[in-house]
C-alpha cells in the first residue's frame, strides 16, 4: 500500500482543521509543525519516498 503526498496532504489538514476546532490553543503548534515538514520535504524531496 503506497500513499501518496497528494492524498496525504488532505488528510492532514483535515485533522488539523478538526484539531483546531477541538483546541484553538493548539492552532500555533500545528502550523509550525506543518511548516517545518513541508519545508523539510522541500529541502529533501527524497524523504517524502
Amino acid at each position: 500500500m503506497t500513499i501518496h503526498s497528494l492524498a496525504l496532504t488532505p488528510l492532514i489538514s483535515l485533522i488539523a482543521g478538526v484539531l483546531i476546532l477541538i483546541m484553538p490553543r493548539l492552532l500555533n503548534y500545528i502550523v509550525a509543525l506543518y511548516l517545518i515538514v513541508v519545508g523539510l520535504l522541500g529541502l529533501f524531496p527524497h524523504l517524502a519516498g
